[in-house]
Order: C-alpha cells, then structure tokens, then sequence
C-alpha cells in the first residue's frame, strides 16, 4: 500500500464521465494522496525556505457541468489561497504528473517573478533537460527548456510581465508509466529533486 504516489489506474479517473461521477473518482482515488502530499511538502517547503507553507488541494466548487481534466494540490505562503501568489504545484493530468513553481495570471506582482527571471535566466537554461516551461497552468502542455533559445526565454518572460493574462511556471513531469511512480521512495525522492531545483526561482 503506498501513501503518496499515483498508480496508473488513478490517472484514468479523468475518463470517468460526468462531473458527479469523475469528483467522486477524485474523491476515493486521488485526493487522499494530494492530502498526504499536502501534508508532507507543506513541512519541507517550510523548512527549507524559513517561510512558513500551507497546502491547497483543489476543490473544483465552480464547476457545475463540465468535469475537471486535471487536479492538484498547491503550495503557498498564504493560508487562504495560493492563486495570487508565486506557488509550488504537484498535480496530473490524464497523461501527465507535474511538478511546478510559478505565476497565475491573478497574481498582480508577476513584474516582481519576471524581473528576478531576466536576471537569472542562466538558473533556468543549467536545469537538468527534464525541465520544462509552461505557459498556460489550464493546458497540459509544457515546453522543454532545452529547445529554447535564450531570446525566446526572454519573450516569455516579457509577456509575463506586460500581458495581464500571461502565466510563466518552471515544471518538471512524468508519464504515468513511470517506474518512479511504482514506490512511495521513489517518487518522494525525485519530488524532494525537484523542490531542491524549484526553490531557486522562489525568492
């Protein structure tokens, strides 16, 4: 019995049709492990950056009709909500787990994040090749780095900054046939990895 990893039948939770159906799937499948996650990543976030972290597992409340295609559970230093702030993510996607840190669009300090990312755009292109940017936390899709040229790094990182709904995350992600999702050590391994990478972008 593991605790915090993902099986493979857990990301087929977002085949289950209906809105009903799928948050009750959610409910039983994934959300005790986004729990535990909470719990245990909330401490280490904690611990290593001297601020004080709390865990936001996704609710879903608004939704009335269409089923959500992806969840998570969220870091922030802030007890009532995370969206508004740089924020830690660990969530999946029907084919995708990922790991982020970033900006939402609501966050009204993105200039702050894009200027600490122009003048450390070299901590973004020496990350390992498994790392990723994404551009839009509602898609699943997310572009190596290492297939970036540094103008386009810059491109981005400018939209952050003057483009009211533009977003900028640092991921890292797995397939759910990954062999690190097979163990609980594992997988708390390749997440305190990632942190350990993620926590630079966090000042």
């Amino acid at each position: 019995m593991t605790k915090y990893t993902f099986k493979q039948k857990d990301f087929k939770v977002f085949s289950v049709e209906g809105l009903e159906n799928r948050m009750a799937a959610l409910d039983e499948q994934v959300r005790p492990q986004l729990n535990a996650l909470g719990e245990r990543y909330s401490k280490y976030l904690t611990e290593q950056t001297g601020d004080e972290f709390f865990y936001h597992v996704a609710k879903h409340a608004r939704r009335t009709v269409n089923p959500p295609k992806d969840t998570w559970v969220a870091f922030a230093t802030n007890q009532r909500g995370y969206k508004m702030l740089p924020h830690f993510q660990i969530g999946l996607f029907e084919s995708q787990l990922f790991i982020m840190f970033g900006v939402m669009h609501e966050n009204k300090d993105k200039g702050l994040m894009a200027e600490f990312l122009n003048k450390n755009i070299n901590l973004l292109e020496s990350l390992p090749k498994d790392y990723s940017l994404c551009f839009d936390h509602y898609k699943i899709d997310k572009t190596p780095i290492n297939e970036l040229s540094t103008d386009d790094i810059k491109h981005h990182i400018k939209r952050l900054k003057e483009i009211k709904k533009a977003e900028f995350f640092v991921a890292r992600t797995l397939d759910p046939q990954s062999e690190i999702l097979k163990t609980d050590k594992a997988f708390t391994e390749f997440l305190d990895e990632t942190f350990d990478e993620l926590i630079k972008f966090y000042s």
